[in-house]
């Protein structure tokens, strides 16, 4: 799928990997919803791309009227949606599983579960009456392999990765392919003030170009999992 002239709705696009490839596809030539849970990011992005065929909504992803209300938007002012990413994600450690409140797996689910479910549904509604479309996950490898440091990240992410892989096979047939985005650690406000390696991690640039190379595989290759890493991370 070219995506010149396509539209594509992007969660959290205004930072981080999201904020790179919305970028990115406003370079190639298509139109860009932002869907953006920071008020101030999201009117920074706008702002930066003014002329650009881009707009967007401030939001939560696990808010079921904020997101139709957003789809609903996106196809008012563009005429529907052609690829969605669901990059919106939130990380928070639980090291000491004993010490951990529940809001914090609350918040993982909402964000990285919830919100896909939300996201691709909205997006579905837009996509099976035109029989195209492209679904694409930032699930990482956390979503493969457990992490004793983060085991309720793992599980958010296990849990997206469970509904992208019997989605894949509900909807193909609609012309709809779903594409699990897996990189190892990528240097990006996730890892907040912890003391880690960043220099060895993958870049947002570098997680932006790979979903661009998902996104314009020809029509009839569909990639269900792209799993890749920084050569200086593994390598360690």
């Amino acid at each position: 799928m070219a995506i010149r002239g396509k539209t594509i709705f992007v969660t959290g696009g205004a930072n981080g990997i999201g904020r790179a490839s919305s970028e990115k596809f406003l370079e190639e030539g298509a139109n860009v919803y932002v869907f953006e849970y920071s008020a101030e990011r999201l009117e920074a992005f706008l702002s930066d791309n003014q002329g650009k065929s881009v707009a967007g909504w401030q939001g939560d992803v696990g808010s079921e009227e904020a997101v139709v209300a957003a789809f609903r938007d996106c196809a008012e002012k563009f005429g529907g949606v052609d690829i969605l990413l669901n990059n919106a994600g939130i990380g928070i450690p639980s090291p000491d599983l004993s010490e951990t409140d529940a809001e914090v797996f609350d918040r993982m689910v909402s964000t990285n579960m919830r919100g896909v479910f939300l996201c691709s549904r909205e997006a579905l509604k837009l996509m099976k009456p035109q029989k195209s479309g492209h679904i694409l996950t930032l699930i990482s490898m956390a979503g493969q392999r457990t992490n004793p440091g983060a085991p309720l990240y793992c599980a958010s992410k296990f849990g997206a990765r469970g509904i992208n892989s019997g989605l894949a096979d509900q909807i193909l047939k609609d012309g709809i392919k779903v594409t699990d985005i897996n990189p190892g650690p990528v240097n990006s406000d996730y890892w907040g003030d912890r003391e880690v390696p960043r220099e060895k991690f993958l870049s947002v640039s570098d997680v932006a170009e790979v979903i661009f190379f998902a996104v314009n595989a020809p029509d009839h290759v569909v990639m269900r999992e792209i799993n890749f890493d920084s050569v200086a991370w593994l390598t360690k």
